[in-house]
This record gives C-alpha cells, structure tokens and sequence, in this order.
C-alpha cells in the first residue's frame, strides 16, 4: 500500500507550508460553521479542496512560487509582529511618535516635560509632551 501511495505522489508537489496554512484556516473554518453560520462550512471545504489541488499538482515550478510568495507574506506580517510587541514592551518608559513631515517613528523618554524634538531623517523640529 505504501509503495502504491508512493508511486502515486511521484511527480507530485506534496506538501509545504502554504498547504498547512490552508488546512488549518479550512479547519478553523469548519470549527466556526458548527456554531455560526453555514458559509463557513462552504468556505471551508473551497479551501480545503484548493489545498488537495496544490497537494496532488504535477506544476510543481508554479506551486513552488505560491509557496514563496507565501512565506515573503508571512515574513511579513511575523515583522509587523514583532514590531509592535516591541514598541508595547517600551510603552512605560519610552513615547513614540511621528514626524509631521517625513512620517518617520522616533523615541523619546517619558517624563521631561516638553521637549523640541528632531527628525534624524529629515531635520523637522516639533514639540511634544514626553
């Protein structure tokens, strides 16, 4: 049997990571139709069917190209994360704001009173309360 399953996949692109990433969305998908609408149920086995055909594709250069689109979103979203984490983790001893002029994220410490402040970028001057 497993020779059988074996000769069936050769050729075949398998499984990556986008592929978990949909199984796990379809399931979630499903968890979420048992208590709430049946839209869900539907949406769910789209995605589920679309990771069985990405799973048992003979295209493995296009499947490849989904797959690293794929994680350059994950890689991503996982730095957005990790951004603010690390913005909320300085909250108490450090404001964070905006320049008016360029948009760029600059530190200062909490509890000096105003205080000008300028852009490393751009060299705009503004005043804010720390």
């Amino acid at each position: 049997m497993r020779e059988k399953l074996q000769r069936f996949m050769m050729g075949r692109y398998g499984n990556d990571g986008l592929n978990r990433f949909l199984m796990i969305v379809a399931l979630v998908c499903l968890v979420i139709s048992l208590f709430g609408p049946s839209f869900f149920y539907m949406l769910g086995l789209i995605i589920m069917g679309y990771a069985y055909f990405r799973m048992f594709s003979r295209q493995t250069y296009k499947r490849a190209l989904e797959n690293q689109k794929f994680y350059q979103w994950e890689m991503k979203v996982k730095s957005a994360w990790n951004r603010k984490k690390k913005e909320f983790a300085q909250r108490k001893d450090y404001r964070i704001y905006k320049c008016p002029n360029c948009k760029q994220k600059i530190r200062v410490p909490k509890g000096r009173g105003k205080i000008a402040i300028v852009c490393r970028k751009c060299g705009t001057e503004f005043v804010r309360k720390s």
